[in-house]
């Protein structure tokens, strides 16, 4: 049965959130400030937090840093998953992933469905990996950060959820450029 094991200690990851949008700074960004609420009162640390315009090179280029930095576990974005002209987050992050989270997008639209109806086929909410580091694309209102969080990251980004999280496999994430590595192929 699928819930949290306390007999497990809950490990701290270091966590990134990243909002793009062309409208909003800091003092009035309620979905990345939602998302901060929410993972570092599960106990996560928040590493690093930035603004970008809806920009594809901007966007990649931080994800890229990110990704770059081994003190970073988890990188969150919201905004930028829609249909508008401007909506580039996936065009921009998912060329880094080396391997894409299909059910991320299934689940998130499975519990969005239930709170907006057919409205959550207008989300392009995406997930993958990309140099060991988790990045999942949430849509930018703080509804959709509230469940997103509280319905899947939450429970993935914790060690005691069972029967499997995302924590437990975070240190096989790069085993084949440890694999590649061993047999003389340069990474």
């Amino acid at each position: 049965m699928a819930g949290i094991d306390e007999t497990r200690s809950f490990v701290p990851l270091q966590i990134a959130v990243l909002t793009i949008s062309d409208t909003r700074a800091l003092a009035d960004d309620k979905s990345g400030t939602t998302l901060v609420e929410r993972l570092t009162g599960a106990g996560h640390a928040l590493v690093a937090r930035d603004i970008v315009p809806d920009d594809v090179e901007g966007i990649r280029n931080v994800v890229k840093a990110w990704i770059a930095d081994p003190a970073i576990d988890v990188i969150i974005t919201t905004g930028g998953t829609g249909f508008t002209g401007r909506d580039v987050t996936p065009e921009a992050i998912e060329p880094l992933f080396e391997k894409r989270m299909e059910g991320f997008s299934t689940v998130f639209h499975m519990i969005s469905y239930e709170k907006i109806g057919t409205s959550t086929l207008q989300s392009r909410a995406t997930a993958g990996v990309a140099n060991a580091t988790y990045i999942f694309c949430l849509p930018g209102s703080p509804g959709a950060c509230r469940d997103g969080w509280d319905a899947i990251l939450a429970n993935q980004l914790d060690l005691r959820y069972r029967p499997c999280n995302f924590v437990e496999i975070l240190p096989r994430l790069d085993e084949h450029l440890k694999r590649d590595k061993a047999k003389g192929a340069t990474v």
